[in-house]
This record gives C-alpha cells, structure tokens and sequence, in this order.
C-alpha cells in the first residue's frame, strides 16, 4: 500500500506537466508578427445624396382624386360605350355555360321533326343543343347549326371595358374510329 501512495501522488504530477508552456511562445510571435502584417483596407463610405425636396406648384390644378373629375369620366365612359351590347345578367344560366367554349367538342348532329339539333360533348357528357341556347363562359348564344359546324356568338368585354361581340365557331370533330 505504501508503493501506491507516491504513485497516486506522482500520476498528477506528471500530467500537470503535458500541461506546460512549451511551443506556445513560438505561436504567440507568430501571431504578433502575422498581425503586423496584415493591413486591413477598409474603403472609405461615399457622401451621402444630398435631398432636395419637391415643391408642388400646381395647387391651383384640378385635384385628381376630385369625386367630380371621376363622375366626368364616367359619363364620357360610359356615352363612349353606349353601343347597345351588353349580356343579360337577369337571365337564368343555362348548363352548358358553365363550361369553356374551348372544352366544348361538337361530335354531330340529329334532325327531329325538322329541327337541327347539335350534338355537343363537354368531358364525358353529350348534350344536344338547338340554335338560340347559350353555350360557354361568355355569354355565348348559339347562332347557327350547319352538319359540320356550330356557330357561336359571344359577348366579351375589351381592354376599355366595353362589351362586344365575337364570333366563335365549334367544328364538327372527326371521330378516332374513322381515321383507322
């Protein structure tokens, strides 16, 4: 027990010891002379812009956000648009309204008692149509019915807001089982 003692006591000792200052002189110079060295360029900040306030010389002007300048326009709007066409907003929608003009397909057509009707699919629907229905998003009504061809006559609003008219047409599409 009593050689135990003192190598109790030395094993400390000894590790106290890795402990010392032996290389870290070496590193200390090292930095010191790395440090003046090094030189550090920071450019200097530009000048900041100078403001130069605005000074509004036009308060004698019409004010533009004068309610009576936008109720002019208006009425000059509206006299320029007064061309007498505009969509039924009262008129109870129709179902295939509900629908794009462009994924409307015409596949055919079937005459009873003397009326052309068009035969129209909308995905896996098929509905038939006769001329005065209305067909698509845009207030289209359906104008004529030919055995290749649905005339479509819709009513759109411009880049002015103005309604007008456009003439859509939906061909007859040839069916996958013919061209084999």
């Amino acid at each position: 027990m009593r050689t135990l003692t003192p190598a109790i006591l030395l094993a400390p000792l000894l590790l106290l010891s890795g402990c010392g200052d032996s290389d870290v002189q070496e590193v200390r110079a090292w930095m010191k002379q790395v440090d003046a060295q090094a030189k550090v360029a920071v450019p200097p900040l530009a000048e900041p812009k100078t403001f130069i306030p605005f000074a509004y010389a036009q308060a004698d002007a019409i004010d533009p956000f004068n309610p009576n300048k936008l109720l002019a326009e208006l009425a000059k709007a509206s006299a320029r648009g007064a061309n007498g066409i505009k969509p039924d907003m009262d008129r109870r929608k129709e179902l295939l309204e509900g629908f794009p003009l462009d994924t409307v397909k015409m596949v055919g057509t079937v005459q009873q008692k003397g009326v052309l009707y068009a035969l129209l699919q909308v995905d896996r629907g098929l509905y038939h149509v006769v001329a005065g229905q209305h067909v698509g998003q845009n207030f289209g009504l359906i104008t004529a019915i030919t055995d290749n061809s649905v005339s479509v006559k819709e009513i759109v609003q411009d880049a002015g807001g103005d309604w007008v008219e456009r003439i859509s047409k939906l061909e007859l599409q040839e069916s996958k089982e013919n061209t084999k």
